[in-house]
């Protein structure tokens, strides 16, 4: 009986060249979400923020937020903006993204939403080779994969952020799957540590019941870029942050 095999990326923010390689091989690509490039915190130069306002700013921008100045960093991005029209400039600037990084997405990919995507834009630009799937489920090599979308509600205030009551009600209108495919990780803290930005992000506490529960064969996550634990098992199910695809460039395998 013919394997299939599947490729999964995840925050991907804006690495289109290496994103068109990312299916070479694959029966199917999944994406899990974070097209979107608003601001490299390794490399300043990259992504919306100093495309606008430059690098040495961005780098200040950065270090605020790094240092969970939060309150500080908004007032020095108003500063910035002053009287620009901030959504539309940021809109532009995302769409330039999309229309770039849509076109380099193989053929066939089923992709779901991260927290600094804009979801009501992903219409205009997916096309037939991508399906869109948020709460929903589909089946791949005769298993059933359920993808839920975005992040929860963080000081970061990120674009695609949700409460944990509507994230959750997305969990459980999948029911029973053999793979589970989301953008942040189950609420278990080896996973959910970033070990360079020495911060814990925030992982679904219902995603974490949803494993002990259905059982699935894998979960699959990205959202934190350097985590302290890659991999780990829980029960029957075999949980996988599937990379940093920005800074690798290679997807994550799987086959069954």
């Amino acid at each position: 009986m013919r394997r299939t095999r599947v490729h999964v990326v995840s925050d991907v923010h804006g690495n289109a060249e290496a994103l068109a390689r990312a299916g070479d091989g694959a029966d199917v690509t999944l994406c899990l979400g974070d097209l979107v490039l608003f601001l490299d915190y390794a490399d300043h130069s990259r992504g919306i923020f100093p495309e606008l306002f430059g690098a040495e700013a961005a780098g200040r921008y950065v270090a605020l937020r790094t240092e969970r100045r939060y309150v500080e960093a908004r007032a020095y991005a108003r500063e910035l903006w002053g009287d620009t029209d901030r959504a539309a400039a940021i809109e532009a600037a995302v769409r330039r993204q999309y229309a770039e990084l849509f076109a380099a997405l193989p053929t066939p990919t089923f992709a779901t939403y991260g927290n600094v995507d804009v979801p009501r834009l992903w219409p205009e630009y997916a096309g037939e080779g991508t399906t869109v799937v948020d709460g929903e489920t589909v089946e791949i090599g005769g298993l059933t994969v359920g993808f839920v979308g975005g992040g929860l509600r963080t000081p970061m205030r990120t674009p695609y952020e949700l409460d944990p009551e509507t994230f959750a009600a997305k969990v459980a209108a999948l029911g029973p799957v053999d793979v589970l495919c989301s953008h942040i990780p189950p609420d278990v803290p080896e996973l959910c540590y970033d070990t360079v930005a020495r911060r814990f992000e925030h992982g679904s506490r219902a995603l974490l019941e949803a494993i002990h529960t259905l059982r699935p064969r894998y979960a699959l996550f990205g959202h934190v870029h350097q985590p302290l634990a890659r991999r780990m098992r829980i029960g029957a199910t075999e949980c996988v942050n599937v990379g940093h695809f920005n800074a690798t460039g290679e997807p994550f395998v799987l086959e069954w």
